[in-house]
């Protein structure tokens, strides 16, 4: 297994009040802000291919991502189980808090085994982590449920089965998105959107004016003095 060495000062954390500004908004809201500058096409930048929202009720989480490369589906060839594992636990805390963990199932059919259960998830939250994505399964979701620790998943699984980890660190693959050490992630019930940092302090007045315009159209909707050719004038502004 591949273990790089993390120096924190390799990652770049908002303040306290620019986190907050972006944590508020929707993932919607911050797709639609993102869209605004044209750094990347419409259809990239957010991970879409069947990944679920396990807690949909949940207020939308921001974090910096922590990537693993893990299986479940066959035993290690050498090493420990993902259980007996914790020497990259180094690595997650040198990524900024709150962290996001992001787990890429490398099995030819993903999801064999949960690598996150309530007992992870409870340690994964001790350690400043906020949430998990996978392209695999997670288990025990009714425990982790009171947690307020949010997970993505393509599946659930019963079982752990073999679940260990094959590289710590590096760009992982999530459904569609590409997810590299360090990366702002947020995600609410809609799914996670990747936030390119150079636009992190843009974003909230960004999404601010589009949701006035937005807003305004709806009012226009409801007036007295609505017309087809009004609504065309408005939308045409957006």
């Amino acid at each position: 297994m591949h273990r790089p060495i993390v120096s924190p000062s390799q990652y770049t954390a908002l303040t306290r009040e620019e986190f907050q500004d972006l944590k508020v908004l929707d993932s919607c809201a911050v797709a639609n802000a993102i869209e605004r500058f044209h750094v990347q096409l419409r259809n990239e930048g957010y991970a879409e291919g069947g990944l679920v929202c396990r807690y949909p009720r949940l207020l939308p989480v921001l974090g910096y991502a922590m990537t693993l490369k893990v299986r479940t589906g066959t035993p290690p060839s050498r090493g420990a189980t993902f259980l007996q594992d914790n020497d990259w636990w180094d690595a997650l805390l040198a990524v900024p808090a709150p962290r996001i963990v992001v787990l890429q199932d490398m099995d030819r059919l993903p999801g064999a085994g949960a690598v996150i259960g309530d007992l992870h998830a409870c340690i994964l939250k001790s350690l400043d982590c906020v949430g998990v994505i996978t392209n695999g399964a997670v288990r025990d979701v009714t425990r982790i449920e009171a947690f307020d620790f949010q997970m993505y998943s393509k599946s659930l699984s019963v079982s752990h089965a073999y679940s260990h980890i094959v590289h710590v660190g590096g760009p992982v693959q999530i459904g569609s998105l590409e997810i590299s050490p360090g990366d702002l992630l947020h995600g609410d019930c809609h799914g996670i959107v990747r936030i390119p940092r150079e636009l992190a302090t843009r974003i909230p007045a960004t999404a601010a004016a589009l949701r006035k315009k937005e807003e305004d159209i709806m009012v226009y909707c409801h007036s007295p003095g609505f017309s087809v050719e009004g609504l065309r004038d408005l939308v045409a502004e957006q």
